[in-house]
């Protein structure tokens, strides 16, 4: 009987042991798992990733008029100028392959406002009021002036341009939508006003007699004159201390802050004194 008796009690015993094991198995299956936190360098690389926008991946894509040396011009089919290294040495502080985009200066800032065709845009753009409601400025790079050039042959001079210039029979070839055209407007009211959709043509015509005077930005007129135009004279330099920046679309408010960084570092590192000594 007592033998009988503890057999009985070591089979429950067993039977009571696979159960609780039966259980824990199965609350164990049917707990629910924890989600594991992110890694901490993807968490910080994401942190790190550049939050402005651009036209393609991996590239700064710049919109400029080459037609205005020696800022930007066009040498071999190959995009060359002070203005054209500023770009290179900005795209290559953002880690980023620099692109150039061939569009006629008064179509640039439309481009850059509606966000399309190009991230920059970099031609000699002079901040102003009226240019900031359309686009955002990055701070100043360069600061240039304006100057007035007419033929070795005409009779206007240094001393008689002011008054001279002021005339109805003279023709003053701007290029369209610069600061030349609005100081020619504002000085010159009696003169008929020639825009012309680039610099380049601005010069040919003088040259051809189409025009009495061009008037744009001093370094142009310096260089115009120096490598192309020997038959051309200075008569009127005008103190307007414009200054040059960065074209950015309203909408991208971080790629402008990324721009003002490179320029910063362009200052420090004495790369924008380099290109300086190198074209002005």
């Amino acid at each position: 009987m007592v033998l009988k008796k503890t057999n009985v009690l070591m089979v429950a015993a067993v039977a009571l042991l696979c159960a609780c094991v039966l259980l824990l198995a199965g609350c164990s299956g049917n707990a629910p798992k924890k989600e594991q936190a992110p890694a901490a360098p993807a968490a910080a690389k994401q942190a790190d990733a550049p939050q402005y926008k651009l036209q393609t991946e991996g590239k700064l894509t710049i919109a400029t008029s080459p037609d205005f040396p020696p800022f930007e011009n066009l040498v071999d089919g190959k995009y060359v100028g002070f203005d054209i290294e500023i770009g290179k040495a900005i795209a290559k502080k953002l880690n980023l392959e620099p692109e150039f985009v061939n569009l006629q200066f008064d179509a640039i800032l439309p481009a850059i406002a509606s966000g399309t065709k190009a991230d920059l845009g970099i031609s000699g753009f002079t901040s102003n009021p009226e240019r900031a409601k359309q686009v955002d400025f990055s701070q100043s790079y360069y600061t240039d002036d304006l100057a007035i050039g007419v033929m070795k042959s005409s009779p206007i001079t240094k001393d008689t341009a002011k008054d001279a210039l002021n005339k109805k029979d003279v023709k003053i070839g701007v290029q369209s939508g610069t600061s030349g055209e609005t100081y020619v407007k504002e000085h010159f009211p009696q003169a008929t006003l020639v825009p012309y959709g680039n610099s380049n043509d601005c010069f040919a015509a003088m040259n051809s007699g189409q025009v009495t005077a061009v008037c744009t930005n001093s370094a142009v007129v310096e260089k115009m004159l120096s490598d192309a135009y020997k038959d051309a004279k200075i008569v009127s330099k005008i103190a307007t201390g414009e200054e040059y920046a960065v074209a950015v679309s309203k909408s991208n408010p971080e790629l402008t802050k990324a721009v003002n960084e490179a320029l910063k570092s362009m200052k420090a590192d004495g790369t924008t004194e380099t290109l300086l000594k190198k074209y002005l």
